[in-house]
C-alpha cells in the first residue's frame, strides 16, 4: 500500500491534490493546523513549526510517500518574511522523521523565485539558482538540504518548482483574481501596461502535476508550468472576454515594480519527458473555471448581485 502524508493539505495546492491522489490509489493522510472531514482523507491537525510535532505524527501515519506543500504563504508578506526560515528549519526535521519511520520518496514544493529573473527562460540543468528574496533563498535553502540529506539517508526527493498558478480558492489580491472579481463587481481593473511575458498553470493541474510527479521514479528539480507563455494583458482581456466587460480593463492604469521581469518563463523539458505530465486546462477553459467559481462565491457571499 502506498502511504502519502500531504503537508498543507488545506491550502490552495494541497487541496486540490488529496482527491488525485485517491485517484492513484494512494491510503491519503493531510495534516493542517486544523482537523477536516474529507471523504476517504485521514486528517490530523498539527503544527509542523513546532519541532517535537514532526516524529511522533509521522511515527502514527508511517508514510511511504511525503508530499511536502505547506510553508508560509501570506499573499503580499511572504516575500521578506522571517517565517520562510522557520519553514526550512521544519521541512529538515520533517524529513529527518520521514526517514526514521522508514519513507521512501519525497516531493516538496520550490518556486521560480529561486532563479536569477534576468535568465527570462528557467532551465532546471542551467540557469543560475540567485533568489532575489528572503522567500526564494530560502526554499533554495530547504532544498540543497533535501538534495544532502537524500544522498546519506538513500531516499528519493524530488523538488518541484512552482511559476504562476490561478484559480479557486485564490487569494483575492493576486493577479487573476483581482481583475476577475473587478470586472464580476463592474468596476475598473486596474493593471499595469501589460507587457510581462508569463506561464499561468490552473491550480488543479498544478496539483495534478505535484502528485504525477510524487508517483513517478524523478529526482531533483522539475519545473511546472503550461508550456503556454502568454502576457498579463492578454490573460486580463480573455477574463474580460469571458465576463463581457473589455471596456473595464485599464492597461497602464499601475506603474510596473522595477524587479518585474519582462520574461519569466520555465523550461519543461523535464516535466513533459521525463514525468510525461500534460495539463487538462488550457488558458481559456481554465479562466472560464475560475471566473464561474468566483461568481458563485460571490452569489453566496452576498446574495445573488453579480451578472
Amino acid at each position: 500500500m502506498k502511504r502519502v502524508l500531504v503537508t498543507g493539505a488545506s491550502g490552495f495546492i494541497g487541496s486540490h491534490a488529496l482527491s488525485a491522489l485517491l485517484d492513484l490509489g494512494y491510503e491519503v493522510h493531510a495534516v493542517g493546523r486544523r482537523s477536516q472531514v474529507g471523504a476517504g482523507v485521514r486528517w490530523h491537525a498539527a503544527d509542523l513549526l513546532d519541532p517535537k510535532v514532526a516524529f511522533p505524527l509521522l511515527t502514527a501515519v508511517k508514510p511511504t510517500h511525503l508530499l511536502h506543500l505547506a510553508w508560509y504563504a501570506v499573499h503580499g508578506k511572504f516575500w521578506t518574511s522571517t517565517e520562510n526560515a522557520r519553514w526550512v528549519e521544519a521541512t529538515r526535521i520533517l524529513l529527518e522523521a520521514f526517514h526514521r519511520v522508514g519513507g521512501q520518496r519525497v516531493v516538496a514544493a520550490g518556486s521560480c523565485a529561486e532563479y536569477d529573473w534576468t535568465a527570462g527562460r528557467c532551465d532546471e540543468d542551467c540557469t543560475a539558482l540567485a533568489a532575489a528574496t528572503e522567500y526564494g533563498r530560502c526554499k533554495n535553502r530547504a532544498w540543497e538540504q533535501m538534495q544532502a540529506f537524500s544522498h546519506q539517508a538513500a531516499i528519493d526527493v524530488a523538488w518541484a518548482r512552482v511559476f504562476h498558478l490561478y484559480g479557486p480558492h485564490e487569494p483575492p489580491t493576486r493577479f487573476v483574481a483581482a481583475v476577475v472579481l473587478a470586472l464580476l463587481r463592474d468596476q475598473d481593473a486596474l493593471c499595469t501596461e501589460g507587457g510581462q511575458l508569463r506561464d499561468f498553470l490552473h491550480v488543479a493541474d498544478v496539483a495534478s502535476a505535484f502528485c504525477a510527479l510524487l508517483d513517478s521514479h524523478v529526482t531533483g528539480a522539475v519545473n511546472l508550468g503550461s508550456g503556454q507563455a502568454v502576457t498579463l494583458a492578454e490573460i486580463a482581456h480573455r477574463i474580460a472576454d469571458v465576463i463581457g466587460r473589455p471596456h473595464r480593463i485599464k492597461l497602464g492604469a499601475r506603474p510596473m515594480s522595477s524587479d518585474d521581469p519582462r520574461v519569466l518563463l520555465p523550461v519543461l523539458r523535464r516535466l513533459t519527458q521525463s514525468v510525461g505530465w500534460t495539463p487538462r486546462y488550457d488558458l481559456n477553459t481554465g479562466l472560464q473555471n475560475t471566473v464561474d467559481w468566483w461568481r458563485k462565491e460571490l452569489d453566496t457571499n452576498v446574495g445573488g448581485c453579480t451578472s
